[in-house]
């Protein structure tokens, strides 16, 4: 069901707390101005996180970034691409999930605006699919480097669909992770 309030519209996914986001662009000769975030019409539609910390990334095409978590100090994100293209993926590691393993994905572009909100227990990723990519999210924790965590980007029991067929560009972190099954956290 779509809800739209103000200059944005919330699509829910097959995940419960998982959004895509639509946002009104308003342009004209000069170039274009559009909210990114409004804290009234986000808690409208049922989101009522507090967002304490936003960060930025560039990389070029081909860098998967993720699945990424935080153990202790789970972070519910807000993402968006505000330069280049990104296909954004979260995964639920909330157990006892009806949706525990299952996964969501949007294109992300600086050309449409749009965003992704993802709850609290999700593993987060991305991999870029224009030249360079600027992404960009808001967090509602803040990073503990200390906690972090994460699954492999390619277990074949999440099954993600990355619609990229070049070869990936991994951190050797991101290289190592372990498979969903071999995690243990408790979201």
């Amino acid at each position: 069901m779509d809800k739209t309030f103000g200059n944005f519209v919330f699509h829910e996914t097959s995940i419960e707390g998982v959004f895509k986001i639509d946002v009104k662009k308003y342009g004209d000769n000069r170039g274009y101005f559009m909210e990114t975030y409004k804290e009234s019409d986000f808690r409208a539609a049922g989101i009522m996180n507090v967002f304490i910390q936003d960060n930025q990334s560039k990389s070029k095409k081909g860098v998967l970034r993720g699945l990424h978590f935080q153990k202790t100090f789970p972070q519910a994100k807000l993402v968006r691409c505000i330069e280049g293209e990104v296909f954004d993926v979260c995964v639920d590691m909330r157990k006892g999930s009806p949706t525990y393993g299952k996964w969501e994905g949007v294109v992300l572009s600086a050309e449409k605006g749009n965003q992704f909100m993802i709850p609290r227990g999700f593993a987060h990723g991305f991999v870029v699919l224009s030249e360079t990519a600027t992404f960009c999210y808001k967090c509602d924790e803040l990073y503990h480097p200390e906690d972090e965590g994460g699954i492999m980007w390619n277990d074949p029991e999440v099954g993600i669909e990355w619609p990229f067929d070049g070869e990936v560009l991994l951190s050797e972190k991101d290289k190592v992770h372990p498979s969903i099954k071999d995690v243990k956290v408790e979201f």
